[in-house]
């Protein structure tokens, strides 16, 4: 959000994040990017409220944020080598008129073949325990990839910028021409 320059305040709703039985990934990263959205709302009913959810998902299995360092250095040898596809889901809600916008943008990353010693080096250096996937690609987890695909490369790091300008102008926010 600093990069749009625009003025926010980040606020925790703190809600479980579990899947629920038997729900699929993108079902999974919408009902969780609303629902932040709609407990935030609870107490900031004239905002403009944005929720957000990401999903890692590999060979079809749904990587969630390690944890700790054994749950990374697992992570991180199963994307060796592979594809792993990236479900970032975005809610704007607007909390005055409850009008709510949800999209989900799909991004892929190639790994390298990673050594145990690199996975080791990258974790020491990181510590990417609560990130889905086990890295950071703003910072050193870079290094770890081979090559990305898709149309908005922020949605990596959790919040698909490309769309939410998108849906900001339709709530009437004009970006370059709010910011300082």
């Amino acid at each position: 959000m600093k990069r749009l320059r625009l003025p926010f305040d980040v606020i925790s709703p703190h809600i479980d994040e579990f899947p629920l039985p038997g729900e699929d990934p993108i079902g999974m990263v919408k009902r969780l990017a609303e629902k932040k959205a709609r407990t935030v709302a609870k107490t900031n009913n004239n905002a403009l409220i944005i929720g957000s959810d990401q999903a890692a998902i590999i060979d079809n299995i749904v990587l969630g944020k390690p944890g700790n360092h054994a749950s990374a250095i697992h992570q991180l040898t199963q994307a060796s080598g592979k594809k792993v596809n990236f479900l970032t889901s975005i809610c704007v809600l607007n909390a005055e008129n409850n009008r709510l916008q949800m999209d989900v943008v799909n991004y892929s990353v190639y790994f390298k073949n990673l050594s145990p010693e690199t996975i080791e080096k990258y974790l020491q250096r990181e510590q990417p325990y609560r990130c889905a996937g086990s890295f950071k690609a703003e910072g050193l987890g870079i290094a770890l990839f081979e090559k990305q695909e898709g149309d908005d490369p922020t949605s990596l790091i959790g919040l698909p910028l490309i769309r939410l300008i998108d849906m900001l102008e339709k709530e009437s926010i004009d970006i370059l021409g709010t910011c300082p």
